[in-house]
């Protein structure tokens, strides 16, 4: 499931936890539903819609993998919304599976 709705993100931010890596931030705020739901905000400055749906697209899959393989992170519950501050050039999946590692150690979610 996903994050859709203004009012959605905007909770997020106003009530959850956030951490900064170099590239991306992470704000996270326990849900009452019990899914994990997850939005990505990515701005104009990273290029046209095609670079900036393939960093969605990217970001979401690295989601559902740590979801699948890592024991107990799908149970937390957890609205996370991801904004990508720098751009990413060209960035690679490794890159960004690295990235939202480290967030997500930091929060304390691995």
């Amino acid at each position: 499931m996903a994050l859709k709705k203004k009012h959605e993100f905007m909770r997020v931010y106003k009530r959850g936890k956030f951490f900064v890596s170099s590239r991306m931030v992470m704000h996270i705020l326990k849900n009452r539903e019990g899914i994990n739901r997850l939005g990505v905000s990515v701005s104009k400055k990273h290029g046209k819609a095609v670079k900036r749906n393939r960093l969605r697209r990217i970001i979401k899959e690295v989601f559902r993998y740590y979801e699948k393989t890592e024991p107990g992170f799908s149970n937390i519950g957890c609205d996370i919304v991801i904004v990508v501050n720098k751009p990413f050039e060209e960035a690679s999946f490794a890159e960004i599976r690295k990235e939202m590692k480290y967030l997500f150690k930091k929060h304390k979610l691995m």
